[in-house]
C-alpha cells in the first residue's frame, strides 16, 4: 500500500505499505440462511434470477409477499438480460422515472467494465416500506463477472425499494451495499472509464482518464510478477484494480483506510481480490513497486482473508518481496525505517511487528521493512517454491508456524524465527 504522512524519502511518500480487508464470504461461509436457500437456474445469456424455495402453505400476508417477490424477480430477469444485451432502454424500463439517473450510471459503468455475468437472486421476501404504502423493499443477492464469461462470479448484497404496479412492480430506487465487510463497489456510485489488457481491467473516474494508458501497461507487467506467487490453484482470470481520486478513496469499499494507506487489496467472492490505489499524491515512480505488491496479494491470499495479526509479517513480506521486483537488499527503500524500529522498542518478534492504524509514517515503514527481511532472508536460504508452500500452509490451511516450519522446510520454527531477526538486525546494522 501506500501512505501519506511525512516522508522519510522523497519516494516514501507513497510506500508500499498495504492494509488487507480481511473478508467474511458471501458465498458459502457467512451467507444469510435465507439467502442459502436460493436457488440459481442457470441460462444461455447467464442473467439469471431465483428466490428461496416455496414452502407448503402461506398465511395470506406471506403469499402475497411471496407473489410480488415473484414480480419482482421477474423485473429483475429483464434488467438483468438487459444490461447483458447493452440494451438500456430495456434496463431502465422497469424502473420509474425517479431511478433512471443512478441507473444510466450503473448499467454505464457496468458495460464499460465489460460485465459477462450478472444474476440476481432474492434473498428472503420483500418487507412494506415505514411511511411508504405500497412501496416494498426486498434485498437482493448480484452476482458478476467481467471480461471473463465463465469466472466464479463475485456476489453482492443489496437492498431494492419497489413500487406496486399490477403484474410489473416498477423498480424506485436501487441502495448501495454498504457491507460491513467489503463496503460499496465503485460501480455502485461512481462514473467509470476503463481499460482492458490481457491479464488485467484498470478503472478509474472520468477525470483521471488520462492515466489509463499508462496504468494499463504497469498492470499487465505487474500482473506477469504476481502470476508467479500463486498459492492455490490459478492465477486469477483477471486482476481488478481500480484507481481512486481523492473523493472516491474516501467511498469506494467503504472507505476509512489508515492515514497511512495508500492502496489495499479486499477480498470480494468468488476467488477475486479487487485492488484500489490512491492517485492522490502517488508518484508515478512508485506505481510499479505498489501494482506488483498489491497484485501479489491477490494472487497469493485465500478469499476468506488471513487468519491475523501474527501472520501478517509473512502476508506482507511477500508482497513487499515481489514488490522490490528482485532489487538488490541494500536497494530497498524501507532499510532507514527497519534501522529505526531496531533500534527502538522492536522486541525481537515477527508476529507483534504489525502497525497500529494511527502509526506513524517510520513505523509502518519499519514494520514492512521487517516483513520483507524475513522472507527474503527464507527465500535466499530455501527458494521461491518452498517459501509459498511455508506460505500456503500458514495462510491459507492456518497450521501453526511449527508445523509449517517442519512440513515446508524440515526445520523447526523458533531456529527459523531467530535466524530470521537475526538477518533484520544485521542488514539494519
Amino acid at each position: 500500500m501506500t501512505d501519506e504522512v511525512e516522508q522519510p524519502s522523497p519516494r516514501r511518500l507513497w510506500p508500499l505499505w498495504t492494509v488487507l480487508v480481511v473478508v467474511v464470504l458471501l458465498l458459502g461461509c457467512g451467507l444469510p440462511a435465507l439467502l442459502v436457500a436460493g436457488v440459481v437456474r442457470e441460462s444461455g445469456d447467464r442473467a439469471t434470477v431465483s428466490r428461496a424455495g416455496t414452502p407448503a402453505s402461506d398465511d395470506p400476508a406471506t403469499a402475497v409477499a411471496r407473489g410480488l417477490s415473484d414480480r419482482m424477480t421477474a423485473q429483475l430477469q429483464r434488467q438483468a438480460t438487459a444490461l447483458l444485451g447493452g440494451d438500456r432502454a430495456a434496463y431502465l424500463a422497469v424502473a420509474d422515472p425517479g431511478a433512471h439517473a443512478d441507473l444510466r450510471r450503473r448499467f454505464a459503468a457496468l458495460r464499460a467494465l465489460k460485465v459477462t455475468v450478472w444474476r440476481a437472486e432474492s434473498s428472503g421476501l420483500p418487507v412494506p416500506v415505514v411511511g411508504r404504502p405500497g412501496e416494498w423493499r426486498l434485498l437482493v443477492r448480484f452476482q458478476y463477472c467481467f471480461v471473463v464469461p465463465d469466472c466464479r462470479p463475485s456476489p453482492v448484497l443489496i437492498g431494492t425499494r419497489w413500487r406496486e404496479n399490477g403484474d410489473q412492480p416498477r423498480l424506485v430506487a436501487v441502495e448501495e451495499s454498504k457491507s460491513a465487510e467489503t463496503g460499496t463497489r465503485p460501480w455502485e456510485i461512481s462514473d467509470l472509464a476503463v481499460a482492458v489488457g490481457a491479464r488485467t481491467i484498470v478503472a478509474t473516474t472520468p477525470a483521471l482518464r488520462g492515466k489509463l494508458p499508462g496504468l494499463l501497461a504497469q498492470a499487465e507487467a505487474a500482473a506477469k510478477i504476481a502470476d508467479g506467487y500463486v498459492v492455490a490453484g490459478s492465477p486469477p482470470d483477471r486482476y481488478r484494480i481500480f484507481y481512486a481520486g481523492r473523493t472516491e478513496w474516501q467511498r469506494w469499499y467503504g472507505g476509512g483506510r489508515p492515514q497511512w494507506t495508500g492502496g489495499y487489496a479486499v477480498t470480494v467472492g468468488g476467488g477475486h481480490h479487487e485492488v484500489v490505489l490512491n492517485a492522490e499524491g502517488l508518484p508515478s515512480s512508485g506505481t510499479d513497486d505498489l501494482l506488483r505488491h498489491e497484485l501479489t496479494h491477490a494472487a497469493s491470499l485465500p478469499e476468506r482473508g488471513y487468519p491475523g495479526k501474527t501472520t501478517w509479517w509473512l502476508v506482507e513480506g511477500l508482497a513487499e518481496f515481489a514488490g522490490a521486483g528482485g532489487q538488490a537488499v541494500d536497494r530497498y527503500e524501507g532499510l532507514a525505517e527497519v534501522r529505526a524500529l531496531v533500534r527502538g522498542r522492536w522486541d525481537g518478534r515477527l508476529e507483534g511487528i504489525t502497525p497500529a492504524d494511527n502509526a506513524e509514517a517510520e513505523r509502518v515503514g519499519g514494520s514492512y521493512g521487517v516483513g520483507y527481511l524475513a522472507v527474503r532472508h527464507l527465500v535466499d536460504r530455501f527458494g521461491t517454491t518452498q517459501l509459498l508452500a511455508f506460505f500456503k500452509a500458514v495462510v491459507h490451511e492456518r497450521k501453526p508456524f511449527d508445523v509449517a516450519a517442519e512440513e515446508s522446510f524440515g526445520e523447526q520454527w523458533s531456529t527459523l524465527h531467530d535466524e530470521c531477526v537475526a538477518y533484520v538486525r544485521a542488514v539494519a546494522a
